[in-house]
């Protein structure tokens, strides 16, 4: 299970997260990712100058529609998600949150399916903010 301070819980967050974020289509996922947080979603703050506490991490949130299966279905991919992206989220900024939305296909797809799209979801979506970084325009 993910530490609560590294969930997305409320809507406003969700909808910043895909309205504002970059995004990353899978076979069976497509993940958000917005790599700082909006202003109006910024929950633990530092101290000094207002800024995300960076001691806070990662966030993450995931959405499981009826459309990938009753409700059995769902709660079993929305656990399947969130223990592969507990493994991952090392790899985010301590200010980042990323949205994980399942498609119909994750309900037959297993673990070892997921993490790889899972794992290249997030290969693209980190890759495309380095290369962005280093080519100021």
């Amino acid at each position: 299970m993910l530490p609560a301070q590294a969930r997305l819980r409320r809507r406003p967050e969700f909808t910043a997260v895909v309205r504002s974020g970059r995004r990353a289509g899978r076979p069976t996922l497509v993940l958000h990712y917005l790599p700082v947080r909006a202003a109006d979603t910024i929950r633990p703050v530092a101290r000094t100058g207002g800024l995300p506490d960076p001691a806070a991490g990662p966030r993450a949130g995931f959405v499981v529609g009826r459309s990938v299966g009753n409700s059995v279905c769902r709660h079993r991919v929305t656990r399947q998600l969130r223990h592969l992206v507990r493994a991952e989220l090392h790899r985010l900024p301590p200010t980042a949150d990323l949205v994980v939305r399942a498609r119909p296909e994750a309900a037959g797809a297993g673990s070892a399916v997921l993490g790889r799209d899972l794992s290249r979801g997030l290969d693209r979506l980190l890759g495309a903010s380095r290369a962005d970084r280093s080519h100021p325009s």
